[in-house]
């Protein structure tokens, strides 16, 4: 998974993003130029479930699932105008969620671009700038399409243009396209374009540490949940300067830090379980002397393709798969009991894998 993170200039998104990935990236009190290479980084999905398998089985080698994050640089009001915007767009177009950062903290030190903190109107001015290339990117195909069906070579492209005329209606009221329901086979005919405001959005409110929990951070969360109502959107606040710091401190120190603010985990935790609902994404476990590990997979996916993810040989000589849930195997303490108990299963290709499912699979190539 991949997760692009945008915000206006002096918005605390490269804040957020040393958080997340507990790097020291400067962060800039002036706009970054348009072009300038998106900072990278990997975050470990945290997941105390892991945690709870290695002490058990006490492996070689424990792996946890990971995230990759990109700072997206040099976004901002105007940018879907900007004759440089394709340097910025494909960074968008290439992750598979947006973190979009709206500022509300305070400090006379960092200017606001526009003056003020008003973190709705910088919400839907960025998200806004989504919709414009978007709208650019349908008007530019439609009239292709219509040129090919004049010159008669336009066979079979009915279908996208019907769905490019749905989405066209949907942007010129300057509403996102992942509001609009798609099913897979409208996705898979409007697969290969590039459309940024389809992107799943987690919006993140990045508050100061005194307006943490506070009735003013819950009444913009209120509004900014009324601006971004709709399918594929979450809204959450944060304090990205103390987020940072958390990533700074040894993890017994972190916990007292957070148990004397009144959390009860890093904000940051909540950043990846969300961005994981959005995306439909789920874990299962393999477990043993060498190795925990956690894998990711949409949730929906049978046993066979899950398999597969681990290696191609063991979706192609696929038997059976030895699957214990989490909590069954944690009732149980060991897979021999569970196997006495019956919570201890052999599940066939077809089985759906649920999230926290630990699997053996048994294979023959």
């Amino acid at each position: 998974m991949k997760l692009g993170i945008i915000g206006l200039p002096n918005s605390g998104k490269t804040t957020v993003f040393n958080a997340l990935t507990a790097q020291a990236i400067e962060a800039v009190a002036y706009p970054t130029p348009i072009g300038e290479d998106a900072h990278v980084g990997i975050v470990k999905v945290p997941d105390a479930r892991i945690d709870r398998l290695s002490e058990i089985y006490k492996p070689k080698k424990t792996t946890f699932a990971d995230v990759t994050c990109v700072d997206i640089t040099g976004f901002a009001t105007g940018i879907s105008a900007s004759k440089q915007k394709a340097k910025v767009f494909d960074q968008v177009w290439d992750v598979d969620a947006i973190i979009h950062v709206v500022r509300a903290y305070e400090d006379q030190a960092v200017v606001h671009p526009d003056g003020d903190i008003d973190p709705v109107r910088d919400a839907a001015a960025l998200d806004l700038e989504l919709v414009f290339h978007d709208l650019e990117l349908v008007e530019t195909r439609l009239e292709r399409i219509a040129n090919s069906m004049k010159k008669g070579i336009g066979a079979g492209l009915e279908p996208e243009r019907d769905i490019l005329e749905r989405f066209r209606a949907q942007l010129e009221e300057e509403k996102p396209l992942r509001n609009l329901t798609l099913s897979d086979e409208e996705h898979a005919v409007i697969g290969s374009l590039q459309f940024v405001s389809l992107k799943p959005e987690l919006v993140v409110l990045n508050v100061g540490e005194d307006d943490i929990g506070n009735e003013t951070t819950a009444g913009t969360l209120a509004s900014l949940g009324a601006h971004f109502e709709g399918k594929d959107t979450e809204v959450f606040s944060l304090c990205g300067k103390i987020e940072m710091e958390l990533t700074q401190l040894e993890p017994d120190e972190a916990r007292a830090f957070l148990e004397d603010l009144g959390i009860g985990e890093p904000a940051m935790n909540l950043v990846i379980r969300k961005a994981y609902e959005l995306l439909g994404l789920i874990s299962f476990f393999t477990s043993g002397e060498d190795e925990v590990k956690a894998w990711t997979i949409r949730n929906g996916t049978h046993a066979v393709k899950a398999a597969g993810k681990i290696h191609s040989d063991i979706e192609r000589g696929f038997i059976r798969a030895e699957t214990i849930s989490y909590d069954d195997f944690i009732a149980a303490g060991s897979t021999v009991k569970g196997k006495e108990l019956g919570t201890l299963r052999l599940e066939g290709k077809d089985y759906m894998v649920q999230d926290g499912d630990i699997v053996n699979f048994r294979f023959n190539v």
